[in-house]
């Protein structure tokens, strides 16, 4: 039988994960450096952990993990018997694949709540899973790095959150545009066309716009009974581009006034900041997820077709559904995988990695090669990453793996080298070669490093 592995996940190389490193100590370095403290959780949650934080379409996403031992004998036999999974789910398992990483940040933070200093600033990276259709950036198994702050209403926590967004980005060389929107302006939206009881039914449509464009967002809201007048409503409020141009609609309606005040709140602190990237409000941004209360955000890189790389927003309740109420958090995600993609297909990778092998020492004969065992221990002493050829075979093979090992330097040792003490180091990209000392090789590779 031919090996496979499952559909949506994928195998990383040298190459790949040399490159995923890379990309991980960027993300890294600017979590740290704006303060933030890293946790895990487990890859499997409680589902009753998990479902009902999502929305419907992500409950139906969540991957289930079945009961240990035979767990047919416990199965709930009518729900069995008419084949009715729905019904049949919470007798055969107990436990899912996490879908995201902020409810199980959000689990953390109850179970933990006297352990941890509040405000609480987290990082997070690890993969998660969903039981989406495999598709260009899109992954059943992928990896999410977030960012998130729990125990403080301050803005200024958003305002740094899309710092931290500019400056990886800036970091990566990738320009994107970083969109921000809040859920109280979407409420607004609702007040004004008169559906603020069908709120969810319309942000569920508008999340959408991006992928069916503004007439299938209007066939999703009639399909949501949403009346034809309320649709032309929201249809004209999602024209607008400035918060000023949305304050007309909003005179009666409380909480969409209150959106746009945060939103002039977080532009108070983030303004002071000078960013690389393009950040602007956008009032088509939704957020399908059912946990944001405030400010929200998206990033969108330029240059390439790709879906969101990043999102994220304010969720003031999110900790209450655990029993942990008044706890107020806000946090971004980058994805990762999709990041990742971005660069490859920009070609945005920097010319070198540390990582990559900088010296390899070739050898003619079995003495030389003993040689070269103790010259390799001497550099990698010195903190330089080498290799030996493990057999003095032909030179010819020996070279062919250098090459294949993108070796920078190689060092070849003979009887002559031994006898000498002056080894040939040899540039593999320019062929220049030139004879040094062990010392004034690892000097030289010290200096260039």
């Amino acid at each position: 039988m031919k090996p496979s592995i499952p559909k949506g996940t994928r195998d990383f190389g040298p190459r790949e994960v040399n490159r995923r490193n890379y990309l991980f100590d960027t993300i890294r370095k600017v979590f740290v450096k704006y303060g933030f403290q890293p946790i895990e959780t487990p890859s499997m949650e409680d589902l009753s952990t998990l479902t009902g934080k999502y929305g419907d379409e992500g409950d139906q996403l969540l991957f289930k993990v079945l009961n240990n031992g035979d767990f047919l004998r416990k199965a709930d036999q009518e729900a069995l018997e008419a084949k009715d999974s729905a019904a049949l789910v919470s007798s055969i398992s107990k436990r899912g694949m996490r879908y995201d990483l902020t409810v199980p940040f959000a689990r953390f933070v109850v179970m933990h709540q006297n352990d941890i200093p509040f405000p609480f600033k987290r990082y997070q990276m690890q993969p998660v899973w969903r039981a989406d259709r495999p598709q260009k950036g899109r992954y059943q198994e992928f990896v999410q790095c977030d960012v998130d702050v729990v125990g403080s209403d301050s803005l200024m926590n958003e305002a740094e959150l899309v710092q931290i967004y500019d400056e990886v980005f800036r970091d990566l060389n990738l320009p994107v545009t970083i969109k921000v929107n809040n859920r109280k302006v979407l409420a607004g939206i609702a007040d004004a066309a008169g559906i603020a009881d069908q709120f969810m039914d319309m942000t569920i449509a508008i999340d959408k716009l991006d992928k069916i464009g503004m007439e299938g967002v209007k066939d999703e809201l009639r399909k949501r009974n949403i009346s034809e007048s309320a649709i032309d409503t929201i249809e004209q409020i999602l024209q607008v581009t400035t918060l000023d141009e949305l304050k007309p609609f909003f005179s009666d309606s409380e909480i969409g006034k209150k959106g746009i005040n945060e939103l002039e709140t977080f532009h108070h602190y983030f303004d002071t900041y000078e960013a690389t990237n393009t950040v602007s409000f956008d009032v088509t941004l939704a957020r399908g997820l059912n946990y944001y209360t405030g400010c929200i955000f998206e990033v969108q890189a330029e240059g390439v077709k790709m879906g969101s790389i990043g999102g994220g927003g304010r969720y003031d309740d999110l900790t209450g559904v655990f029993g942990m109420q008044g706890t107020s958090g806000v946090g971004v995600s980058f994805g990762f995988d999709r990041i990742y993609d971005c660069l490859e297909e920009l070609q945005l990778w920097p010319a070198d990695s540390a990582e990559r092998l900088k010296l390899l020492f070739l050898a003619f004969d079995p003495a030389s090669h003993t040689y070269a065992f103790r010259c390799l221990n001497q550099v990698r002493a010195a903190g330089i990453n080498a290799e030996l050829y493990p057999d003095p075979v032909k030179m010819k093979k020996q070279m062919k793996y250098a090459n294949n090992r993108n070796a920078e330097y190689v060092v070849i040792i003979g009887s002559n080298e031994m006898a000498s003490g002056q080894l040939a180091l040899k540039h593999m990209a320019t062929g220049e070669q030139t004879e040094y000392t062990l010392d004034q090789i690892i000097n030289k590779l010290i200096d260039n490093s």
